[in-house]
């Protein structure tokens, strides 16, 4: 049974513990795992009694991942703070990253209005979905065992790699080590793939930075080297999506995202969950 929570919540800043906001609530199981907020203003229109379900992938610290039975992340941080601001209630729920295209590949059939799960804003993507504001920038890092001969991305050649497959590290990895590579291991989560590493399965691990840098916050004494090559990996920016045909909620949320991602709020989410202050110079200026 999906249960949530309904809170009352003006459109302000909330403090960063969520003081004041709505937070992940109880659930069933962590598949079913979810959160919600409310706009209580007197003036909201009708249509904000909707409660907009929003899909995600909790295996992806620190975006969002499961703390017992609730989701918490940066994304779930930065997701409360839009929805605050755009007045809207939602329900945010744990699918899986297959299964959240999957849905969202059901256009005006899906069962979720959005997902958000630190996706990746590409060409290829677009085809398929709709995408808000870039909310993210990101860049992938290459994550080995100290004393690892391998200083950038194309040292990778010949080498086992990690990544969660279909992800932007799997298309750059590919384009570098080839398609059909039986060197390049594909795993359903960043999760199994540094486990990979850790048992000397592979070689490196290829995943947004944001998650090898927690990743070896959390892990200090394992003796891990980080690599970023700004050379053959670019930046990337992440985008809350929408399936096609059902995209009434991007309209809704990009004025929202816009100003959530340039004031102080999102320095705090950011610091809190990533653990270095933001640039956003680059972000603020993307549409």
């Amino acid at each position: 049974m999906l249960v949530f929570v309904l809170v009352a919540a003006g459109c302000g800043k909330k403090e960063e513990n969520g003081a004041g906001g709505a937070s992940p609530s109880d659930s069933a199981s962590p598949s079913e795992s979810a959160s919600s907020s409310a706009s209580a203003s007197p003036s909201a229109s009708e249509e904000s009694n909707i409660v907009y379900k929003v899909a995600t992938d909790a295996s992806y610290a620190p975006m969002e991942s499961m703390d017992k039975d609730k989701i918490v992340g940066f994304d779930v941080d930065f997701l409360d703070a839009v929805m605050k601001e755009a007045g809207l209630k939602y329900e945010l729920v744990n699918t899986g990253w297959d299964p959240m295209f999957a849905d969202l590949d059901k256009g005006d059939k899906s069962a979720y209005y959005a997902g958000i799960s630190a996706v990746s804003i590409t060409d290829e993507r677009k085809q398929s979905y709709e995408f808000s504001i870039p909310y993210f920038e990101s860049k992938n890092m290459i994550l080995v065992k100290e004393g690892s001969p391998v200083q950038n991305a194309l040292d990778l050649k010949g080498k086992k790699v990690a990544v969660q497959g279909a992800t932007t590290a799997e298309d750059l990895m590919k384009g570098i080590m080839g398609d059909s590579n039986a060197n390049l291991k594909r795993f359903d989560s960043n999760t199994l793939a540094l486990l990979e590493l850790e048992n000397n399965g592979v070689d490196a691990v290829v995943a947004d930075f944001a998650v090898v840098q927690a990743y070896v916050e959390k892990n200090p004494n394992k003796k891990f080297k980080t690599i970023a090559d700004k050379e053959n990996f670019t930046p990337e920016y992440y985008g809350i999506i929408f399936p096609k045909g059902k995209s009434d909620l991007k309209a809704k949320l990009d004025p929202a995202i816009e100003k959530v991602r340039a004031s102080d709020e999102y320095k705090e989410i950011y610091k809190k969950w990533i653990g270095v202050e933001p640039d956003t110079t680059d972000l603020v200026n993307t549409k």
